[in-house]
């Protein structure tokens, strides 16, 4: 009994708290579950709702309903537009889905503070709810143990809409057989938007009357998303009354568990969602990768249609045909030289940059080799090997504090520095890799995702290697060879940046084109074929992620060495997330595009943003947007000769060989 009186509010706080958490999560849910779009701007949508609340909020009765109904409604709207939006990606998978939704959260949550500025809004409740109650011998805010009976109305009113009535059969079915809806005369398009419109206004009507628990400003829609996404994980998509056990437990972590296990407490939430996919994933044999087409994407509609206007392109009849080329001639127009020329290009453009830019940019050109090895790595996993990634800034972060405390050590030659941090890297991903590559699609995702937070918890939590929430600063200088001296011009700095990133490439590049890289390939395009020929395909799988991870490493040691500074802002979700992106803009399998993408995001981040002052994640939003929409292919879809298709999947032979 004491330890119940001590503890006490903050069990009651959980209650509050997680039920705040099953009304946002449950249309998270229908929005996966039901509408199939992974929406990583649903915490926008929250705060959507928290800043109209907080801002109509007058301490009145009057006034709170006024926000609700107005909170909701915006939410709402915004839902329906993002029905709308993410339709010409609907055969695309969620990969597309995921980077769509996370640029408009990053445009939305922008046009939020610009609208309602910066700092944390105040909410003004009604008079006879700001004040404090007896409860077991306790004082309790009234306005909680009220939101507690609201969430409890609001969550029984949203199950019996999905479960009694028509409109709610129509929403199941929808998920089960679209065709069939269709067949009875509903629209299924009709039902995607109000899907996705409902999903908005359940997450606006908890951000209005949860503005006083989770108040709005910057970091919420983040926050809010990041545990909203824990409960989905735990709960499943199949029941809500395991939703609503998973949301309270949820609830009880971030409140009474930081009162009594304040040391686990931080690790507790992405560890349970981390190994609840983990054990789904063994229960599930492994699906083949789906390669999904661009589908109704206006730019690849143009594309087709410019290629057959080329094949019917009439011909002049007395044009001669041209010569055979010599041995030479076919030499070079054969596909490795095709290859080679844009690698013989970036070359000399690299090297050339120190000539051409200023201080300042020379900087920002060493940080994007530095993240262009992060998208690499992220190439490898995605492109190559099917897995989709948002935790490869796990390995990246390895790398980095390695670094960083190799140099306090006293250990300042670059090469030994690299060489330490890819190999702590790969430890890393050798340990965490046996949870991913036994996942596939969507739950690879959400896996990595887990991942990459819980080590964003150690390096809040381990100061003394870490530096916490401050970071590390003040390390000895890198010197590029034994014997020389500590690089601290930008000039020398990104040479040295360029060298490492030139041989890692390389590196690359010459495993990715080898019998290996091979086999790699076909894993992710027939990786049934390659079981029953025998083939070891979890063995390939992990072997690429250890070496991917190396390579993470390799970058983050470049961009410790670079910055001089680390923080954990440098490793963060909103990292992986550009890493990912680089990779879509590149195209996801052309290793010199997920360079080329890297330099556009820190462009766009870093020089474009500096002359815009506080709206960088407006234009990187926009960025995001974009590459989903114009560039389903990538930057190396664009190389592709007009007329001529794209090359074919590698097949796998029946005595277990792979060809390109």
């Amino acid at each position: 009994m004491d330890l119940l009186d001590a503890h006490l509010v903050p069990a009651v706080d959980g209650v509050a708290y997680g039920l705040l958490l099953f009304v946002v999560a449950a249309g998270l849910s229908l929005a996966f579950g039901t509408a199939g779009v992974l929406n990583l701007s649903h915490g926008m949508l929250y705060a959507i709702g928290a800043y109209t609340g907080a801002e109509l909020s007058d301490g009145t009765w009057g006034g709170l309903a006024l926000g609700l109904a107005a909170g909701t409604a915006a939410a709402a709207l915004a839902g329906a537009g993002l029905s709308a939006a993410t339709v010409p990606l609907a055969r695309r998978g969620h990969l597309a889905q995921a980077l769509l939704t996370f640029g408009i959260a990053l445009v939305g949550g922008d046009l939020l503070i610009q609208f309602f500025g910066a700092d944390e809004l105040p909410v003004r409740v009604p008079g006879a709810l700001d004040s404090s109650v007896h409860l077991l011998g306790h004082r309790y805010p009234a306005y909680r143990l009220c939101f507690i009976a609201m969430a409890v109305v609001l969550a029984a009113f949203g199950t019996w809409v999905l479960t009694r009535t028509r409109v709610g059969a129509a929403v199941r079915a929808s998920a089960d057989d679209p065709q069939m809806l269709a067949a009875t005369g509903h629209n299924p398009r009709a039902v995607h938007t109000g899907v996705l419109a409902a999903a908005g206004a359940l997450a606006g009507a908890a951000g209005v009357l949860g503005a006083p628990i989770i108040g709005p400003g910057p970091g919420t829609s983040e926050n809010v998303l990041m545990l909203s996404l824990v409960v989905v994980v735990l709960g499943g998509l199949r029941s809500l009354w395991a939703t609503f056990a998973a949301a309270v437990a949820v609830g009880e972590v971030q409140t009474l568990g930081v009162s009594v296990l304040p040391d686990l407490a931080p690790y507790l939430l992405f560890a349970a969602m981390a190994a609840v996919l983990v054990f789904r994933s063994r229960f599930t044999e492994p699906e083949a990768h789906e390669e999904r087409g661009p589908g109704s994407d206006p730019v690849s509609r143009l594309r087709r249609l410019l290629a057959v206007r080329w094949e019917n392109r009439p011909r002049a009849a007395a044009t001669p045909a041209p010569a055979a080329p010599g041995r030479l001639a076919a030499r070079l127009h054969s596909a490795g030289w095709r290859q080679a020329v844009p690698l013989l290009v970036l070359l000399v453009v690299l090297f050339a940059l120190p000539g051409m830019l200023d201080s300042y940019s020379i900087s920002l050109a060493g940080s994007a080799l530095a993240l262009g090895l992060l998208a690499v790595s992220v190439t490898v996993l995605t492109g190559y090997a099917g897995l989709p990634t948002l935790g490869q800034t796990a390995p990246f972060a390895v790398g980095a504090y390695a670094t960083a405390n190799l140099a306090d050590a006293g250990w300042t030659v670059g090469p030994v520095q690299i060489v330490l941090s890819a190999l702590a890297a790969a430890v890393f991903s050798a340990v965490t890799g046996p949870a991913v590559v036994r996942a596939r699609g969507t739950t690879v995702l959400m896996i990595t995702l887990a991942v990459g937070e819980l080590t964003s918890a150690v390096i809040n939590q381990v100061k003394s290697v870490t530096g916490g929430a401050d970071g590390l600063v003040g390390f000895p200088a890198t010197q590029a060879l034994w014997g020389g001296e500590g690089m601290t011009e930008e000039r020398e700095l990104y040479v040295y940046a360029a060298v490492v990133a030139v041989v890692a490439v390389a590196l690359t590049l010459l495993v990715l084109r080898s019998p290996a890289g091979k086999l790699l390939t076909g894993t992710r395009g027939a990786e049934a074929r390659m079981r029953a020929s025998g083939h070891p395909v979890g063995r390939y799988l992990l072997v690429a992620h250890i070496c991917a991870g190396a390579l993470a490493g390799v970058g983050g040691s470049l961009m410790v060495t670079v910055q001089q500074y680390l923080s954990p802002a440098d490793v963060g979700f909103e990292i992986a997330a550009f890493a990912l992106l680089a990779v879509v803009i590149g195209g996801t399998t052309s290793v010199i595009g997920a360079l080329l993408g890297a330099g556009l995001i820190v462009f766009t981040r870093d020089w474009v943003a500096g002359s815009w002052p506080g709206h960088g994640p407006l234009l990187l939003g926009a960025l995001f947007i974009a590459a989903v929409y114009l560039l389903p292919r990538g930057l190396a879809g664009l190389r592709t000769v007009v007329g001529r298709p794209a090359p074919a999947a590698p097949t796998v032979s029946p005595a277990g060989k792979v060809s390109p």
